[in-house]
């Protein structure tokens, strides 16, 4: 089994791509309160929840166990819709050398979004599975923020 490897998911939502990314850029803050398998995150060094560089701390659910993890924003393209991040320490640690995502949402044609979720990991060794529960927590994030965004514009 290989140490290192990429997982991808595409989620269809029906707010704006645009909404979709200021909620991670701009919102993160709300993320606990837009979806249940978040359970709390707080500034762990940094300005602020959205600056590239600060260090936030969560705790969430993935295969029905909590989890918990630094993340960390790398880099934020406005033009392109996407934002690249860095997850390290907690339980994430304890399986990976490096973990990494990047969300991208690009509006479709007639309305709405999809909101593409790209994961790239190095294994601290091979006997540890490729993250597949991440695609199933982001899968359910995804639905959750967009659902969020709707009820917080009225639609």
């Amino acid at each position: 089994m290989a140490l290192t490897g990429n997982l991808e998911v595409e989620i269809e939502i029906q707010s704006p791509a645009i909404e979709f990314f200021n909620f991670f850029t701009k919102q993160l803050h709300n993320l606990s309160n837009a979806t249940g398998s978040v359970h709390f995150g707080e500034i762990h060094d940094g300005p602020d929840w959205h600056s590239i560089g600060s260090v936030k701390h969560w705790s969430y659910t993935v295969d029905g166990k909590v989890v918990t993890c630094k993340e960390k924003i790398e880099a934020i393209d406005e033009e392109n819709k996407s934002l690249n991040v860095d997850f390290s320490g907690g339980d994430i640690k304890d399986k990976y050398k490096s973990f990494k995502f990047i969300i991208k949402a690009t509006d479709k044609e007639g309305g709405g979004a999809i909101a593409k979720w790209s994961f790239t990991f190095e294994k601290i060794h091979a006997g540890i599975p490729d993250p597949k529960g991440h695609l199933d927590f982001v899968t359910i994030l995804t639905k959750d923020v967009d659902a969020f965004l709707l009820r917080s514009h009225g639609k």
